[in-house]
């Protein structure tokens, strides 16, 4: 089947079978920051945005992704190495391994969401694995992150 779309706003088109997930297709075009972890949706490591939206690539087929715009952490490079330098002057990064979903999902959430709480934060990164870490680190990480993205936003709109 043909299939075509754009990652990371490049444009691309291939021939792909109907049972194709959307990471397998990634990484074959070398989105090698897609990563395969629990292969159930349950661990976020596969973590992409469809049209702005993030979803799980390891439970998408590629052809919903047909004529659609995908973006991974690769287009998203300059936020994504924020956020990260963020995280790790927080004590909050660990091995790095599930960084680019949970980068993913704090971006998207960010854009979304405008002063969430607590409960807002945990909800939202539900999804997303960790197996060197307890979450707390991670936590106030992002409750101070978006503390800090607020506080810039305000002093922009009074100049």
């Amino acid at each position: 089947m043909q299939i075509k779309l754009w990652i990371n706003n490049k444009e691309y088109q291939d021939d792909i079978l109907p049972d194709t997930l959307l990471i397998d297709f990634l990484r074959a075009k070398g989105q090698l920051s897609v990563k395969r972890g629990c292969e159930t949706s349950n661990c976020g490591l596969c973590t992409v945005m469809l049209e702005g939206k993030p979803i799980l690539s390891c439970s998408v087929l590629a052809l919903r992704a047909n004529n659609l715009h995908v973006t991974t952490i690769e287009g998203l490079q300059k936020e994504a190495e924020d956020f990260g330098a963020f995280l790790a002057d927080e004590g909050a990064e660990q091995c790095g391994f599930c960084s680019p979903g949970f980068i993913m999902n704090v971006l998207s959430m960010v854009n979304e969401l405008k002063d969430p709480s607590e409960n807002d934060i945990k909800k939202y990164l539900e999804g997303n694995l960790c197996r060197c870490t307890g979450y707390m680190g991670q936590l106030r990480a992002v409750k101070k992150y978006i503390e800090l993205k607020n506080k810039k936003e305000v002093s922009y709109e009074v100049c």
